[in-house]
């Protein structure tokens, strides 16, 4: 209960003022509790960091994996199958989430420009959907293999910024016909022209 008390204080603190702002005192003040409580939950600002880190990894259904870290079953399947529509559904269910996992994306980012103990840690977790993402070509047999990283690589890309900056009325699209163009785009890098389908008529 503490524990979650003081992820959830810092989160908005974070928010609100910025990680590399906020202290552990101030944690543990809005928290109304003591740095020595903090201490028995976490070694420091970094540690809570990466906490929040795991937490995203709980949202985004990332387990355990013995190739690479954490993954993503559903991202790996879903490139596997290569399809327009195995693509939209995996995208549409994360565009979902887009409010709820980007205060924990932009926190951590900041943290990894000003943590040095953070920043392995994050591009570690890039590095990992990149692998789910060339992992499901692999899967497939799907291009030369010296091409398949730098494809993941760039729909990965388009995906986090889309994530992280996208809100409702900005860059005049609706989320719909957003996640619509991002799939025409992850279909042309990730899917074989020969058996990906059409996407759907627009109205």
């Amino acid at each position: 209960m503490t524990r979650k008390l003081l992820l959830t204080t810092a989160m908005e603190l974070f928010q609100a003022q910025g990680y590399a702002a906020t202290t552990v005192n101030d944690i543990a003040t809005a928290a109304e509790t003591t740095r020595v409580t903090f201490y028995a939950y976490f070694q420091s600002r970094s540690d809570l960091a990466r906490a929040l880190i795991g937490e995203l990894n709980e949202i985004l259904g990332r387990g355990a994996s013995a190739r690479h870290g954490s993954t993503a079953g559903g991202l790996v399947s879903a490139v596997e199958q290569g399809t327009y529509a195995s693509l939209a559904a995996w995208l549409g269910e994360r565009a979902e989430q887009w409010d709820t996992i980007r205060p924990y994306m932009n926190i951590t980012i900041e943290a990894s420009v000003v943590d040095p103990e953070l920043r392995g840690l994050v591009d570690e977790w890039f590095e990992e959907v990149i692998a789910d993402i060339e992992e499901g070509l692999e899967q497939a047999g799907r291009f030369d293999p010296e091409v398949r990283h730098t494809r993941a690589v760039l729909a990965f890309a388009q995906l986090h910024h889309v994530a992280q900056h996208w809100r409702e009325g900005r860059w005049n699209i609706e989320r719909d016909r957003l996640v619509s163009v991002l799939t025409e785009s992850w279909t042309a890098l990730l899917a074989d022209s020969g058996t990906a389908a059409e996407p759907p008529a627009e109205d």
